[in-house]
Formats: C-alpha cells, structure tokens, sequence
C-alpha cells in the first residue's frame, strides 16, 4: 500500500495514464471511469482526474475556480542515472521544462505529462539525499 497519495489533474486520462505506465514506470492500480483513474510506483500512489462537475477531485471550487493542469508544484522520482533516463525519455519524444541542472544534493529535471504536469526526476549525490536517507 501506498504510503503517500498525489492527485494530479490532467486533460486526458487515458494519455496519461499511458504516459506514466509506459515512460515512468507506474502500474495501474484502477481506472473505472473514463475521467479518473489511479497508479502507483513503489510507496507513491498517483491519482489522475479530469476536470469536470463530476467526481471529488476534479470538481470546481466554490468561488467559481476550476481545477488545471500544469504549475509548478511537482513530486519527485528517484532515478540512478539522470542522463540516460533523459536520454530514453527524449527518444521517446517526452517533453522537458529544462535541462539537467546541479544542486546541493543532485541532479534533476523537470519533464513534463501530457498534460503539462511536471514531474522531477532526480539523481542524488550524497547519501543523504537519496531515498531512506543514508
């Protein structure tokens, strides 16, 4: 089980739920409907839901506001080598928001869904950064 859940909000569900199996490595967990379905890889559980008046997550709020894609908030995937991870995802005509960059504990990129949702792939150099820590 999933010890961390994100919702994304995406154009098209069945797009993206292609572009996470298939590119990022999830598994499909459900998709009962046409306009939600929800994934996972390891202890992340993603959630995919299209805007409509239908349906929790994808529903409006009550000022008027309606739920889209993009922004910049993201979570991130732990890769082992971000260079060969981008260069597979480039082949496979993925699209990025930037180039590998170097920070305090790794390098990392932003790619994008197909609904521009961006998620990091990240590449860390110490130990601490890595995933359970040391």
């Amino acid at each position: 089980m999933a010890t961390v859940r994100v919702r994304y909000i995406v154009d098209d569900v069945e797009e993206a739920l292609s572009f996470y199996c298939t590119e990022l490595g999830f598994r499909e967990v459900m998709h009962p409907a046409p306009t939600f379905a929800m994934l996972s890889r390891g202890d992340l559980q993603l959630v995919l839901s299209a805007p409509g008046p239908e349906g929790g997550g994808s529903q409006g709020a009550a000022d008027g506001r309606r739920p889209i894609p993009g922004g910049w908030n993201r979570f991130s995937l732990e890769v082992p080598d971000v260079d060969a991870t981008v260069a597979t995802l480039r082949a496979h005509g993925v699209r990025f928001r930037n180039d590998v960059v170097s920070g305090v504990g790794g390098r990392q990129v932003l790619v994008e869904d197909p609904s521009g949702n961006p998620v990091e792939l990240f590449e860390p150099t110490i130990a601490e950064a890595r995933l359970g820590g040391s």
